[in-house]
């Protein structure tokens, strides 16, 4: 029987954002008897990684993100990871569509809008990249509406901006797929929360900063919590723990003391955007622009030229710009690097460094920038822009994955997102950045997939799986006719169809 003592939730989420929401919405949805108290450190839901000023709001599908389709060594691209990106990010779809639906989401306009996902590349070398991801890409049903053009003036009516004034050398190359989204993570983040809490038996501890994560003797977890308002702590016990607290995740994750976390460690990189919201600007740019990353640079810092919609206003931003902060929240401590730190998870954070050289010189080099310098970026993308139309502001912080290696003690740094679990499958970790919220719904099922498959029965949980995700079991990236059709119910019930 689940347990309905307010110290005694059935589960704890830990972080209020958008994976915790996510996941603890699609468990209510799927058992409202549950009880669920929710931790968060600060005032209310949505204001860390997930604020829609602190990410590029990408509906991350793979269509754009050069990152994603490595060139292999005999020139042809790897598109198994844009694949894979692309259909969870219809798993998304699929859950938010469902709730509109029921109505738990009232309007998706509020945090989704239609937005062409663009790729933009000059010079000869990145255009025979870009034509031959292209070929790949768009040979597969997931990305068969691809368009490629060398052609100056239909990229100048893709994206206006990138084209004006745009000297006639070297070469430039796009392609565009016209379905892709912008996505207010954060305005998403509180419409779950808000019906969270218009649900029995759910609880929101908001100033409340976790401080332990403890076994007890019978097996359930205690959760303790400090109040920063006025300084009392709040300790519950629960069977089940959902870490989905952003940077904080990896110390909390050391704190429960599980064997699968030990050598973890984490690299901290914070990033900052050059935003304009001049209507004579921004009403030119209706795209997310990406390009290139530079030689050394992480993938959550490949250049982007994006069109944002946030609280009905449209802006555009540019970056981001990689920089180095030893917090692994914006509102975190200097110290939270050097507490991450232990003997077991020390040695691989060397080797990952050592490993990964250029990318700590790029880091550097993007820290020492001017204000001068990142314009002068922009100029690549937007080359008549006017330095006094845009203005500085922080993006949100983000912590890379050093992973141990298998066999030996050194450590990989992984960019991406990834669970970790205690072996028992009572606790679970989410870690990592992009594509981190566009693939929420995806992380969210695979927990409940893995951490609660005895309640998978046909007299269980699996018919509303098989409601709320039309494509549940299935691979959308070998069934062309589901995918297709999923896509256009979708859309329709997302309010994103391109005309």
């Amino acid at each position: 029987m689940p347990l309905k003592s307010a110290s005694c939730p059935d589960i704890v989420l830990i972080g209020a954002g958008i994976m915790s929401s996510t996941f603890g919405a699609l468990i209510r949805d799927l058992d409202p008897s549950l009880s669920i108290a929710m931790f968060e450190g600060l005032a209310e839901s949505g204001l860390e990684s997930s604020r829609a000023w602190n990410n590029a709001g990408t509906g991350h599908a793979g269509y754009c993100e050069l990152n994603y389709t490595p060139q292999r060594a005999d020139g042809s691209v790897d598109i198994s990871r844009a694949l894979s990106v692309n259909t969870e990010f219809d798993i998304s779809r699929q859950l938010w569509a469902s709730w509109v639906r029921t109505g738990l989401i009232p309007d998706p306009g509020q945090f989704i809008s239609p937005c062409p996902h663009i790729s933009l590349v000059w010079g000869q070398e990145n255009i025979a990249f870009l034509k031959a991801r292209y070929e790949a890409m768009s040979a597969h049903h997931c990305f068969h509406d691809m368009e490629y053009s060398e052609d100056r003036a239909v990229i100048a009516q893709w994206a206006p901006l990138t084209m004006a004034r745009r000297d006639g050398s070297p070469p430039v190359a796009a392609t565009r797929v016209r379905s892709g989204t912008d996505v207010n993570f954060g305005a998403l983040t509180r419409i779950l929360t808000n019906h969270l809490h218009t649900t029995s038996g759910f609880t929101a501890h908001y100033n409340h900063t976790v401080t332990d994560i403890s076994r007890t003797e019978d097996g359930r977890w205690r959760v303790t919590a400090r109040n920063t308002v006025d300084n009392r702590s709040t300790t519950v016990l629960t069977r089940f723990v959902f870490l989905g607290a952003g940077g904080a995740t990896l110390s909390l994750l050391q704190k429960s003391g599980i064997a699968e976390a030990q050598s973890y460690a984490g690299f901290p990189v914070s990033g900052q955007w050059l935003r304009c919201t001049v209507p004579a600007i921004t009403s030119q740019h209706h795209a997310k622009v990406y390009g290139k990353a530079p030689v050394g640079a992480p993938p959550m810092s490949v250049p982007h030229l994006d069109t944002r919609v946030i609280d009905g206003q449209s802006c555009l931003l540019f970056g981001p710009y990689a920089g180095f902060s030893t917090k692994f929240l914006k509102s975190g401590s200097w110290t939270d690097y050097f507490r991450s730190l232990t003997p077991h998870n020390i040695l691989p954070a060397l080797t990952a460094g050592c490993d990964n050289l250029p990318l700590v010189k790029y880091l550097v080099q993007q820290v020492l920038q001017t204000d001068h310098e990142r314009y002068r970026a922009l100029l690549d993308f937007y080359p008549s822009a006017r330095e006094g139309d845009w203005t500085r502001v922080n993006a949100g912080q983000r912590v890379q994955i050093i992973k141990p290696d298998k066999g030996n003690h050194c450590g990989v740094l992984r960019f991406g997102t990834e669970l970790v679990r205690s072996a028992d499958q009572s606790l679970v970790a989410v870690l990592g950045a992009s594509p981190g919220a566009s693939i929420a719904a995806s992380i969210a099922l695979q927990v409940v997939q893995t951490c609660f498959r005895n309640r998978l029965g046909q007299n269980d949980w699996l018919p509303r799986l098989q409601d709320l995700f039309p494509a549940y079991g299935t691979d959308l990236k070998s069934d062309a006719s589901l995918c297709n059709d999923l896509r256009r119910q979708t859309a329709t019930a997302l309010q994103i169809v391109q005309d």
